[in-house]
């Protein structure tokens, strides 16, 4: 494998998970929002960004739901997903390996966050240009932040704190070796905590709002409303 004169731009979705905190029937990336599979959103933002030269998504051996979603074109199933989510993202890293170039940009992306969009994307791929390590996308906080311990209560200071959202964008090459590197997986909670883990400092980028990670029932109607809003707006701007 060698060094691409002109890197590409890879999505690398983990979907193998059950999603235990919805209480659902099936795995949570294939429950409805607005009508659609909640993972179909996210791969559908994939395929409308120019940036994105191909997508990928890693499922379980026997995931039944997969082949029905995924479109013909721009998305290839990796079908060696693991018990974490680290773990599956280590094993499409290594069925990607001989296929892709070592400083080929791979972008990260929770299954479960369906409020992605090409705006978001080109907006990280922009905003991390050349940066040595990488970036992500991130809110800074703004919500007072408190510490409860043992019953003891404090008010933290928000200076500098941010909420890591997806994608996070790293060189092929980099996020093996920082995930690689990983021994204690409880340490490890995003991608780029393996990276910075190995003492570097990625660009934080800030993302929106909408990109939201659907993790509990009521999180569905929220997703819901930002879709149908940045729906609405995106409508409104097509037709002045």
């Amino acid at each position: 494998m060698t060094n691409a004169a002109v890197p590409r731009y890879l999505a690398l979705i983990p979907a193998a998970g059950v999603g235990a905190r919805m209480a659902a029937g099936s795995p949570k990336q294939y429950l409805p929002i607005g009508g659609k599979p909640m993972l179909r959103h996210t791969l559908d933002a994939f395929l409308s960004s120019p940036r994105i030269a191909h997508t990928y998504v890693v499922v379980s051996a026997d995931d039944p739901f997969i082949d029905s979603i995924v479109p013909g074109q721009g998305v290839t199933v990796l079908r060696c997903g693991g018990a974490t989510r680290m773990e599956s993202i280590r094993n499409g890293l290594r069925a990607l390996h001989g296929s892709v170039a070592l400083n080929d940009w791979v972008l990260v992306h929770d299954a479960a966050r369906p409020g992605l969009d090409a705006e978001l994307i080109e907006r990280l791929v922009v905003e991390t240009g050349e940066h040595p390590v990488g970036g992500l996308l991130a809110l800074p906080v703004v919500d007072t932040v408190k510490r409860a311990v043992a019953g003891e209560v404090a008010t933290v200071s928000r200076d500098g704190l941010w909420l890591a959202q997806t994608p996070q964008m790293f060189r092929y090459q980099l996020l093996c070796r920082a995930l690689d590197a990983a021994t204690d997986p409880s340490a490890i909670t995003d991608d780029a905590s393996a990276v910075e883990a190995l003492g570097l400092a990625p660009r934080l980028v800030e993302g929106h709002p909408r990109n939201l990670k659907v993790t509990l029932p009521a999180d569905i109607r929220i997703a819901e409303l930002y879709l149908a809003a940045f729906s609405q707006h995106t409508d409104n701007g097509q037709n002045r």
